[in-house]
């Protein structure tokens, strides 16, 4: 299964947001668009897996926005800055505030594209270095294929332990049950999106109170959250 990656795109110029909406879609992501920081900052900022800023925006600044992303809500998510400002101050400005990229306007969709999937693979290859995925004291090695809680092992089923991975990978994020049927049960001909309900409910009693982090939603599917 390949979950389309979430884009935030945030600037003031409505024309530019449709624009980059359209060709984000068409390149396969999934865009949403806030035309000011402070209608981003209203939005649950660690379901996105990348964020397009503009720098020159009403009374929250990009940089201020960012930095508030980085300080206050303690998040990785990667910043790509879009600013005509390109003097180099403004330039180291927005890797002080935890930018990791930069591109200068007038840009062409295609670099934004290309600046999006390089930033995103970077961030892919971070994450393949560590192959244990962790909430709280929650673990899942995906090499060894243990779970554990406070250090002790948990047994799962393969099912069970593949959708926890699931869960764990896309952290934050609504994955709807046909698309966990797709990832799970690949390799079965007749199940139900009934044997995905069947294994959660399993699944959360097995890994006691972090059961409770994985929350389902009507006509959305299943995430785990805080």
């Amino acid at each position: 299964m390949e979950v389309k990656p979430k884009i935030l795109i945030v600037d003031d110029e409505k024309d530019l947001c449709e624009i980059l909406e359209f060709n984000l879609i068409s390149e396969g992501f999934e865009p949403t668009v806030a035309h000011s920081a402070e209608q981003a900052l209203k939005l649950s900022l660690d379901n996105f897996d990348l964020i397009l800023l503009d720098v020159m925006m009403g009374e929250i600044s990009g940089y201020r926005m960012a930095a508030r992303i980085r300080k206050e809500y303690n998040l990785s998510v990667p910043i790509i800055f879009m600013t005509a400002k390109t003097e180099e101050n403004d330039i180291l400005t927005g890797f002080n505030v935890g930018g990791d990229d930069y591109i200068s306007k007038p840009f062409s969709i295609k670099e934004v594209v290309a600046r999006i999937k390089a930033v995103l693979k970077r961030g892919k290859q971070d994450t393949a270095q560590n192959r244990v995925l962790r909430f709280d004291e929650l673990e899942v090695d995906l090499d060894s294929k243990i779970v554990t809680i406070d250090g002790e092992m948990v047994s799962l089923t393969r099912k069970e332990f593949e959708i926890l991975g699931l869960l764990l990978k896309y952290q934050g994020q609504y994955i709807a049950r046909e698309e966990i049927l797709e990832h799970v049960w690949n390799d079965d001909v007749i199940v139900t999106e009934r044997n995905v309900d069947v294994n959660i409910a399993r699944l959360r009693k097995k890994i006691g109170e972090y059961g409770n982090n994985i929350k389902g939603k009507s006509g959305f599917g299943y995430a785990f959250k805080k």
